[in-house]
């Protein structure tokens, strides 16, 4: 597809596209939903993206750091409960040296386990100790590929940088992982198209989607949410096309909708993503308000309504 051919899908009513994409799921990847325990082991973060809760000004967060035990811990309870990939996710605290998350990440790896980080922009050399001490997938979302949309979005951040560290990470070895927000304010569905051909020319390896929910601590307060169809469109086309990838049904979408991320694994998504962390610091970790949230039990009952079951692998992508 190029995109006037992107273009036309998201500009039209036919919904014809959620049903194409889960075939092609179902074609390429199965019917097995890959479970990745999450732990957000800090909120501390030095950005100041304007949607986020997390921003470095919002004076309303009460800020924590999770010790290095206890990380572990919680990615041992994750492995006992049968998860295959653990995700270590965090604002961008520069406590964390790349020696101490090196140290981290290879205890867990010792768990026989895969594992993925989230942990913002880092230099090529972080990159490459994180990968040589096993890390397996990084994730660093784009948001979005206009450049002046973004740098109103992420004040003081650099928009030639976020785009290096995914070309860093693709180089090292790393799966990737990239994706973008579907309602920012400003946005055009022309953007969101040149967003699905920047991770088709990336070739990334997982793309998480996910609408705008406007945060009362921000600047985009009084701002409307996303749309969530559209926010689904955009998913399903990016399994069209890439379909081999990995694509988590976000908790934006079941944040925003009832029954969203249900939605969304029949409309292209296999991958969820359940937060392991202990239910107090999960409160503070408010990127978005009301995040919505799920445990194994409940995924399990949710998979088999539609026929789908957990996956027993560790969900690397297959070309």
């Amino acid at each position: 597809m190029n995109k006037k051919d992107i273009l036309d899908i998201l500009k039209s009513p036919d919904k014809s596209l959620f049903k194409e994409a889960d075939k092609v799921r179902e074609e390429h990847v199965g019917n097995g939903v890959h479970l990745r325990g999450l732990i957000e082991f800090s909120n501390i973060c030095k950005m100041n993206c304007l949607y986020c809760g997390l921003q470095s000004s919002n004076k309303n967060v009460e800020r924590f750091r999770l010790a290095k035990d206890e990380i572990l811990s919680i990615a041992k309870s994750g492995v006992e409960a049968g998860y295959k990939t653990i995700v270590m996710q965090s604002g961008e605290d520069s406590y964390f040296s790349a020696k101490v998350l090196c140290e981290i990440i290879s205890e867990i790896k010792s768990l026989d386990v895969a594992l993925t980080l989230s942990l913002g922009e880092r230099t090529y050399d972080e990159y490459k100790a994180f990968k040589d001490a096993g890390a397996d997938r990084y994730l660093i979302r784009i948001e979005t590929t206009d450049e002046k949309l973004y740098k109103k979005m992420h004040p003081f951040a650099d928009f030639e940088n976020r785009k290096r560290c995914l070309r860093d990470l693709k180089k090292i070895g790393f799966e990737t992982g990239t994706g973008c927000l579907v309602g920012l304010p400003g946005q055009t569905v022309e953007s969101l198209a040149d967003d699905i051909l920047f991770f088709k020319d990336l070739d990334a390896d997982m793309i998480g989607i996910g609408p705008f929910i406007s945060h009362p601590d921000t600047p985009l307060a009084s701002e409307p949410n996303g749309d969530f169809n559209l926010a689904l469109k955009v998913m399903a086309l990016t399994r069209l096309i890439l379909p081999d990838i990995n694509i988590p049904a976000t908790t934006a979408m079941e944040t925003l909708k009832e029954n969203g991320r249900l939605l969304a694994l029949q409309s292209g998504a296999n991958v969820v993503m359940p937060n392991l962390t202990d239910v107090e610091h999960k409160k503070l970790y408010s990127i978005y308000p009301n995040k919505a949230s799920a445990d194994r039990n409940e995924v399990e009952v949710m998979l088999k309504r539609i026929g789908r079951y957990v996956a027993d692998d560790f969900g690397f992508r297959k070309h």
